[in-house]
């Protein structure tokens, strides 16, 4: 995907509430990203606060966040819905997506 077929869903607000959210919770969830410009897919990390935000938001197509525990995939899942983003929850862990391809359906949590 490209950004000429693309659409942003986010925005530098959402995903800093997000990093805030996200490190607030203990243990911190691991996430790793995937930029659209080179489609390149980061290693997992958990350091929200200070790994999140390098080289800025506008590259992020999706965010996927790890969750180790039932307790901890609920911490998320309500955090996520708290800012209300778009993306979706499946299996350990859920998924916010940065961009959407034109004229497709976005659900949102």
């Amino acid at each position: 995907m490209t950004r000429d077929q693309t659409t942003a869903l986010m925005n530098n607000t959402k995903w800093n509430e997000i990093r805030l959210a996200m490190n607030a919770i203990c243990p911190s969830p691991q996430y790793r990203t995937q930029c659209i410009d080179n489609q390149y897919v980061s290693g997992w990390d958990h350091d929200w606060l200070y790994h999140f935000p390098i080289g800025g938001y506008d590259g992020i197509e999706w965010l996927e966040i790890s969750c180790d525990t039932p307790q901890q995939k609920a911490a998320v899942l309500k955090a996520l819905c708290t800012i209300h983003v778009p993306g979706k929850c499946s299996g350990n862990g859920c998924f916010v997506y940065g961009y959407g391809t034109v004229g497709s359906v976005i659900n949102y949590l």
